[in-house]
C-alpha cells in the first residue's frame, strides 16, 4: 500500500496530545507489538508492507537510507546509526490519528513499547521476528517535514524537554542480525 503525503487535516493541539500521555505511559516496557511497517523508497515516498527483510547494509530492504546524505557523518553519507528510525505506536496515534496517517512521520518501524530512554537506553538490543537491531545513541527529533504534516503543536510535544526525555519523536537503531519481520511481531529487549 503506498501512501499519499497530501492528507493533513487539522493539527491536534497541544492540550489534545498532552492529554493522551495517561495512554501512552501504558506501553510494554518489553514484549510489545510490531504495529507498522514502513518503506521509503524515495524522498516523501511510503510504502506500507506486511512484512519485511533487515538487513546489515540497508537497515530495511529497499529503503533509501543508503541514499540519504547526513549532516552527522563527515563526509556526508548515510549515517550507520541512523538505519531506521522506530516510533511508539501510541505517540504517533495521538498525533497523526489514523493508522493511514502514520506513514507520514518518515519512520520505518512503529512499536507498541516503550522507547523512553529509561526502558530502552542506547545499546539496548531488540529482537523483533527473526532479526536484532540495536538502540543508538543519535538523537531522532521532529524536523521542518513533521511540523507541516502534524503542526507546530505536535513538534513543540516531541521536541520539548519532557518531549525530548522521554523519545516522544523515536529513537534511531541499527541492524545487527539480518532476518524477516512481520506486522504483529513481539517486539522483545534481549540486553543490550
Amino acid at each position: 500500500m503506498t501512501c499519499a503525503m497530501t492528507d493533513h487535516p487539522e493539527p491536534k493541539t497541544l492540550d489534545t496530545l498532552t492529554s493522551r500521555l495517561p495512554d501512552i505511559r501504558l506501553s510494554p516496557s518489553n514484549d510489545g507489538t510490531l504495529a507498522l511497517i514502513v518503506r521509503r523508497p524515495g524522498v516523501d515516498a511510503r510504502e506500507v508492507l506486511a512484512d519485511g527483510e533487515l538487513t546489515l547494509t540497508d537497515g530495511l530492504a529497499g529503503d533509501s537510507w543508503r541514499m540519504r546524505a547526513s549532516g552527522r557523518t563527515s563526509d556526508g553519507s548515510p549515517h550507520p546509526d541512523m538505519q531506521l528510525n522506530l516510533m511508539n505506536a501510541r505517540v504517533i496515534e495521538a498525533i497523526a490519528g489514523p493508522v493511514k496517517r502514520w506513514p507520514l512521520a518518515g519512520d520505518q518501524l512503529f512499536v507498541d513499547l516503550d522507547v523512553a530512554p529509561q526502558n530502552l537506553p542506547p545499546g539496548t538490543r531488540l529482537s523483533i521476528g527473526e532479526a536484532v537491531i540495536e538502540i543508538t545513541a543519535q538523537p531522532h527529533t521532529g524536523c521542518g517535514k513533521f511540523a507541516a504534516r502534524f503542526g507546530v503543536d505536535a513538534l513543540k510535544y516531541v521536541n520539548s524537554p519532557e518531549g525530548r526525555s522521554q523519545n516522544r519523536r523515536g529513537v534511531n537503531a541499527k541492524v545487527v542480525t539480518a532476518g524477516r519481520i512481520k506486522v504483529g511481531d513481539v517486539v522483545r529487549k534481549i540486553g543490550s
